[in-house]
């Protein structure tokens, strides 16, 4: 996917929102660093456009609670910065890549400590298979089937200087 690609996928994903809940109101909308945030953003930033009014947009930390901690590297603290209490809102999680749906697990955990949401949702970008928990996207950019042995990289102009989805191989260690 190239930067036009990304700009399309979140102008559709904008107007399925919208259509699902006839509108903006009662909407927040969260996304998992980093690029979860980054098209968080645009997400809302676009449903604005086509509504005239603001959504709320917030950041979500899940590192503290991954599942696999004894398993990697110290995660980067970053900050969780919610503007709204979710509490009766509908909230739309978003995140860049979903893989395994153990990083959208430790994002609906970390909410649950936040506030109780009257729904939620999630969006994503890519979708490249390889569940290992019964998790699914209700908003998806783009199906991209992939094999164990490949990584998706998403790209975004805010920290990489280019818009693009690529493939790349993981070498062999």
């Amino acid at each position: 996917m190239n930067g036009d690609d990304i700009t399309r996928v979140i102008r559709r994903i904008s107007h399925e929102i919208l259509e699902m809940h006839r509108g903006a109101e009662d909407l927040v909308i969260i996304g998992i660093h980093t690029r979860g945030v980054l098209l968080a953003r645009q997400l809302a930033e676009t449903i604005s456009e086509f509504e005239g009014c603001n959504v709320p947009v917030g950041e979500l930390d899940v590192g503290r609670y991954r599942d696999d901690l004894d398993h990697r590297t110290e995660p980067p603290q970053r900050q969780t910065k919610i503007p709204v209490d979710i509490t009766g809102m509908h909230v739309i999680v978003v995140d860049d890549v979903l893989f395994t749906g153990r990083t959208v697990r430790a994002g609906l955990d970390a909410l649950t400590d936040i506030g109780r949401a009257l729904t939620t949702e999630l969006a994503v970008l890519i979708d490249r298979g390889h569940r290992e928990l019964p998790i699914r996207a209700d908003y998806v950019g783009k199906n991209l089937p992939t094999s164990r042995d490949e990584t998706v990289r998403v790209r975004l102009k805010e920290t990489d200087d280019v818009n693009g989805v690529f493939i790349e191989r993981v070498q062999a260690a």
